[in-house]
């Protein structure tokens, strides 16, 4: 267990954390969430060592082994799978002992040291780096390749690989899905779910985040506050709090109100139905998002578009690639206003390069592209932020776009992507990666596209902007074409989506769970019948009375599940009936007033039991599904 009391922590003169407490029980998994600059880096330096406290104490156990992801790119001529194993420092120092040992014609030692090699698994450590790095995304080829052969974001996932090789009580992430692309990401989820270390992962990807943690820790007003579940438990949680305040209530009626005017405006149009069924979904969610988010600094939409030519663009048995080499080939597409696709697919399958044919970056090689003279596009990828002028300002860059424009105009506009004050006048090249990301929405938006084009637009995106990004969009009423690895922003933006991989470019149907399901059986497909140094097969007898075992202890936890569903329901019945009861006006006579307390004690205790009966559900719900993983 580790336990921060009344601690409180500064970098430079002004305090990140005050007098604030949090324990982590062996074990846990918790996300840390809060705004750029709270904090959340200068903890996991403080868990790690490398700093102290001003006040309070910090306990943890003196043997605690902590890991976390190197910072820094590796350079090195070792084979990329070498690389990762070299994280088990034990299995290399038995590897150096046993090798100094078989030198020196030593049977005793030799004997020892494979048995303690056994002991750690070691023989089975050369197929986990090698299941590491497939599911981050190296083929089997490039698993043999030198580190020095990889690009950056390449060697930040070899950085991650090796991270997670290492043996672990503590493991620190922070953002560890930046450089993966969609499969890359539903894999590690999958993979951290099963771990049985304490995990602390920061990360501004919600769906992320609710895969992985049982609570999170959020950092605001220079406190950690710790909610149980996933980060929408913790949204509502908050929410709760927040909405009861009312000048925050009364923000988020207006934010709903915006969107049920959209949805008012094309419900009777038979066109826009698939359109105003999207945004009926998003404004549900809404209703419980919009409160936990109310206090962000960013406030923007998209102008409606000063036409919407039908169709905008379209393609025809399109070819398209580099150097005279198709990438995809015989790609169909036909987009029109209103028109919302995901693009889904494996890295480097071409959806960019399907992007920037669209763009106009890339012309076809074969095929036809109709492209209508009001097109007007808007177009997001990663290499635009280097294209920005260093040594300009905000308002520079978005008074260049329109010379013209009043001055309070432009401020106005760039205080709703958090520009504000002297900040929309400083130079662009302080501006963090984040902050040169929001610069380059703002002119987007600003120049009133008709089609959208974002390439990973999330990428350097904290929660609060990503979900001003998303509502935003949900009220775009121009084309929109988005590549990401973001499913919270995919599912609240975009209707449809299309599969590109094998050099075809298809439309996909059922959606992100499908899609889930789609890799989880193309991996199957492609995994090995025996992974690279896998020790051999075990006996298939005892592993299926083993896998039979595992089963029948699940039915112990199953029931368990639908005893608490089964009390939750009874609860919030009897919860119900009170509601109606003190709904009624006589309750609150003068004569009435002993019936008004009982019934006030009695839902307060109903409420308690509900909560306590949630949690134990949850604790519950979460041992059946890591048993059900292993069976």
């Amino acid at each position: 267990m580790i336990s921060l009391r009344d601690v409180t922590l500064q970098r430079g003169s002004a305090p990140l954390l005050e007098k604030t407490s949090l324990t982590i029980h062996d074990g846990q998994h918790l996300g840390v969430v809060g705004a750029n600059g709270c904090g959340k880096s200068t903890l996991f330096a403080l868990l790690r060592g490398e700093l102290h406290t001003e006040a309070g104490t910090l306990d943890r156990p003196p043997d605690l082994r902590i890991v976390h992801v190197a910072q820094e790119s590796p350079s090195s001529d070792r084979p990329a799978r070498e690389f990762v194993l070299d994280g088990h420092g034990p299995f290399r120092r038995l590897q150096k002992a046993l090798a100094a040992a078989e030198a020196a014609d030593d049977g005793n030692a030799i004997a020892r040291l494979h048995g303690e090699i056994e002991a750690l698994d070691g023989y089975a450590l050369p197929a986990r780096a090698a299941e590491l790095l497939s599911g981050l995304g190296f083929s089997e080829a490039a698993q043999q390749w030198p580190v020095n052969d990889f690009s950056g974001g390449w060697r930040v996932r070899l950085n991650l690989a090796q991270a997670l090789m290492q043996p672990a009580d503590l493991l620190l992430l922070d953002e560890p899905t930046n450089h993966l692309d969609l499969e890359a990401v539903v894999w590690l989820e999958q993979y951290l779910r099963t771990l049985p270390c304490t995990l602390l992962v920061i990360s501004h990807d919600r769906e992320f985040l609710d895969a992985v943690s049982q609570g999170i820790v959020h950092i605001e007003h220079r406190r950690l506050n710790h909610y149980r579940g996933g980060y929408s438990d913790f949204e509502r949680q908050r929410a709760e709090g927040l909405a009861q305040q009312q000048a925050l209530y009364e923000r988020q009626q207006r934010e709903i109100a915006r969107i049920q005017q959209f949805v008012d405006r094309f419900r009777a149009k038979a066109t826009k139905a698939k359109l105003v069924q999207s945004r009926v979904k998003a404004l549900e969610r809404m209703a419980l998002e919009a409160p936990a988010h109310v206090d962000s600094p960013f406030r923007f939409e998209f102008p409606e578009p000063e036409r919407l030519p039908n169709p905008m663009l379209s393609l025809d048995e399109a070819e398209v690639g580099y150097e005279g080499q198709a990438v995809l080939r015989d790609v169909g597409l036909s987009l029109r206003p209103g028109s919302r696709i995901g693009l889904l697919g494996p890295n480097g399958a071409g959806k960019s390069t399907l992007v920037k044919l669209l763009a106009g970056e890339l012309a076809p090689l074969a095929g036809e592209m109709h492209v209508d003279r009001g097109l007007q596009i808007g177009y997001f990828a990663q290499h635009q932020l280097d294209q920005l002028d260093l040594a300009a300002s905000p308002f520079d860059h978005i008074n260049r776009l329109e010379p013209r424009a009043l001055e309070q105009r432009i401020r106005d506009f760039l205080g709703g992507f958090a520009f504000s004050g002297d900040m929309a006048l400083e130079p662009v090249g302080q501006l963090s990666g984040g902050e040169k990301a929001r610069l380059v929405l703002a002119m987007l938006v600003w120049q009133r596209p008709n089609l959208l084009l974002l390439d990973e637009p999330t990428n350097h995106l904290d929660l609060e902007m990503r979900q001003a990004l998303s509502r935003a969009l949900q009220t775009y009423e121009g084309a929109l074409v988005v590549i990401a690895h973001d499913r919270h922003l995919l599912s609240t933006v975009a209707d449809d989506f299309l599969l590109v991989d094998a050099g075809t470019v298809r439309p996909f149907d059922g959606g992100l769970d499908a899609y889930q399901r789609y890799l989880d059986e193309r991996r199957r497909q492609q995994r090995p019948a025996q992974a690279p140094g896998e020790a051999p097969a075990r006996d298939r007898k005892a592993e299926r009375q083993r896998r039979a075992e595992q089963r029948r202890n699940l039915q112990p936890l199953k029931k368990r599940v639908d005893a608490l569903e089964r009390e939750m329901s009874q609860l919030e019945a009897r919860m119900a009936a009170l509601e109606s009861d003190l709904a009624d006006p006589g309750v609150y006579e003068d004569d009435e007033k002993e019936r008004l307390r009982g019934l006030l004690q009695e839902q307060a205790e109903l409420a308690r039991r509900r909560d306590d009966c949630e949690a134990r559900w949850m604790e519950a719900q979460e041992a059946l599904d890591a048993a059900a993983e292993q069976a």
